[in-house]
């Protein structure tokens, strides 16, 4: 009973952090190089994002180039020489939008340390403004956080179970076409056996072997 009581709470913990959508994250950008961050995004979900570089172990002030694209490559953000800097969207399609950072500069051997908070869904929500807005306070602007959380977990059990559809109608219909053309492939085999026996069969007649 205590092992599932703590597989439940597992999972319970598991289901807010997806739901949640929120996480730092620090990237090594190479001198000559690009990073990129994707991540899986559903549609009318709010993104709010901050990135800055680190300055350690630098004697110069490194800059960096952002790009943002949505899974349709239409440009969200795109700045040039920025140490510093936000960018927010509402996702109006669902799929993978891709963030990408590349260092500024020609100078070799520099690798780039960047933060970059990256916040989703009810993480990205500003939560002072709805407590002053609906006069909320305490246990009243928890219970409202906690219900935000329910929906946004039965909004992902909903696109998970959707996209296990998807996944299961897709397998269906390999499976069919794979059955058909092994059907079809062992019949153009018995065909061309037959057309061969009967072949062999005239040849054989005509050099009077059978």
């Amino acid at each position: 009973m205590a092992r599932g009581g703590a597989w439940a709470a597992s999972a319970a913990v598991l289901l807010w952090w997806m739901s949640a959508g929120a996480g730092a994250v620090w990237l090594e950008i190479p001198p000559s190089g690009t990073k990129c961050v994707a991540e899986e995004i559903r549609n009318n979900v709010v993104v709010i994002a901050d990135y800055s570089v680190l300055y350690e172990h630098h004697q110069v002030h490194p800059t960096v180039s952002v790009k943002v694209t949505s899974p349709f490559g239409y440009t969200l953000h795109m700045k040039e020489k920025v140490s510093a800097d936000q960018f927010a969207f509402t996702t109006a399609e669902a799929g993978n939008f891709l963030a990408c950072f590349s260092a500024d500069g020609d100078r070799k051997g520099l690798v780039v340390k960047l933060n970059l908070d990256w916040k989703i869904g009810i993480a990205a929500k500003d939560w002072d403004s709805v407590a002053k807005r609906e006069k909320l306070e305490g246990v009243e602007l928890e219970l409202v956080k906690l219900d935000a959380t329910v929906q946004a977990i039965h909004q992902n059990l909903i696109l998970l179970r959707i996209k296990e559809s998807d996944m299961r109608d897709v397998n269906e219909k390999t499976n069919a076409r794979i059955s058909w053309l092994s059907m079809m492939s062992l019949s153009v085999c018995i065909l061309v056996s037959v057309l061969q026996l009967v072949h062999l069969k005239q040849y054989f007649r005509k050099k009077k072997l059978i």
